[in-house]
């Protein structure tokens, strides 16, 4: 009896569909996406460009699946200490601040390609709009942490939102995995840094 035949695999081994998607997402942040053809992509990844429409049918599809990684993870981590039980507005709104850092050091290509799309294309006006919807929820809680008397009330929710995630906006055009601190360590720096000059 003769041994089965053995299973050939497309591409590059290694470069299942998560591989494909992680390296694209340097290659568009290193690159920049407009200025990325999908033969680009293939030469950087060292694949042919079928290899990569086994997975994605298009350039598109590729950034849809490259911003969506961050944002699902930051639209979750958000979520998630909104709806904490026993925390005031403010341990809430300090919670999710820390977490957003945490996810975007995690995902920093994604978060970083998801804050430079300007909407021009369908992908990215449906990003903008994931991030119109992430701020909405950070600006609740900040509304809801002035109401408490938790953070002072002579700045506007929409101010306190936008100087909050320009600080934390601002570490993907710095931060790379070899800097030598690590992702809790910064949450926290961001934290204290924001709320000890926020605190009524």
């Amino acid at each position: 009896m003769g041994s089965a035949p053995k299973r050939t695999r497309r591409g590059r081994p290694g470069y299942d569909r998560e591989t494909l998607i992680n390296k694209a997402t340097e290659v568009f942040v290193s690159r920049g996406y407009d200025g990325t053809s999908m033969d680009t992509v293939a030469r950087e990844l060292g694949i042919t460009k079928s290899a990569i429409y086994h997975h994605v049918k298009s350039k598109e599809e590729l950034l849809h699946l490259a911003i969506n990684r961050g944002i699902s993870a930051l639209d979750s981590a958000v979520e998630d200490e909104r709806q904490r039980t026993g925390l005031t507005a403010l341990e809430r709104l300090r919670a999710a601040v820390h977490a957003s850092v945490v996810i975007l050091i995690e995902y920093h290509h994604s978060v970083t390609l998801l804050l430079r799309v300007r909407g021009n294309s369908d992908v990215e006006r449906e990003a903008l709009e994931q991030r119109r919807k992430i701020d909405d929820k950070i600006r609740v809680l900040v509304a809801a942490a002035i109401e408490d008397g938790g953070l002072r009330s002579d700045f506007t929710p929409g101010l306190i939102t936008r100087l909050l995630f320009g600080m934390v906006n601002s570490i993907t055009e710095w931060y790379r995995p070899s800097y030598p601190v690590d992702p809790e360590t910064i949450a926290e720096a961001v934290t204290s840094m924001a709320f000890n000059g926020l605190e009524a």
